[in-house]
């Protein structure tokens, strides 16, 4: 009698504690156990910053031997970066002014007026490993978005990453005009910061 008491005691104590029992895919944010500490941190690394939030890495970049191909209506960031279809897109070849920069804004505003209404071809020929590309970009006119930015006088060749396809359309004293864009190809990044100080000091 009482040996039989004593198993119905255990078996009810067991079927109590297997209901209480948390399953491994609730976390209990007062729980620091290696094992829930772990599960938390992977699900928190796949929430990846948008891609439109940071800008191409070519040290990590692969070309692509086929280009791929992506088109639709192109959101403008600043005058070498489009978006389409959720994808950000630095322009081949070319530097602009970043938008802080002298004519910034400018050559932001005449890549929205070549780009608004029209359906842009991009031909993807670089990807890094987020999965930010660069791209041939191309109006329905067959026109080059790149060729036409450096054409504006709004950006400059950029030799290392175009083997220099577009340096003879650069306009006089360009590389004058966009004196911080010529500095950064050359690595002169010193002359940013004095840039970014004398801003500094007047706002």
């Amino acid at each position: 009698m009482v040996f039989g008491l004593v198993v119905l005691i255990g078996v009810l104590f067991l079927i109590f504690r297997s209901g209480n029992d948390v399953s491994d895919d609730v976390i209990d944010p007062f729980d620091t156990s290696p094992h829930k500490v772990k599960t938390n941190k992977s699900r928190s690394s796949t929430n990846r910053a948008p891609r439109e939030m940071s800008p191409f890495d070519s040290s990590n970049a692969k070309h692509l031997r086929e280009p791929r191909i992506l088109t639709g209506a192109a959101w403008i960031t600043d005058g070498d970066t489009v978006t389409i279809k959720k994808t950000q897109i630095r322009l081949f070849g070319i530097d602009a002014p970043e938008l802080n920069h002298p004519f910034g804004v400018k050559a932001k505003w005449a890549l929205h007026k070549l780009c608004k209404g029209q359906e842009i071809r991009a031909e993807i020929v670089d990807v890094d490993e987020y999965e930010r590309t660069v791209a041939k970009c191309y109006l329905p006119d067959g026109r080059d978005l790149s060729a036409e930015m450096v054409k504006q006088g709004l950006a400059i060749d950029w030799p290392k990453y175009s083997g220099k396809k577009y340096a003879h359309l650069e306009v006089p004293d360009i590389r004058k005009k966009l004196f911080l864009a010529d500095a950064r190809q050359k690595g002169h990044m010193h002359v940013w910061k004095q840039f970014e100080a004398r801003q500094d000091k007047r706002s």
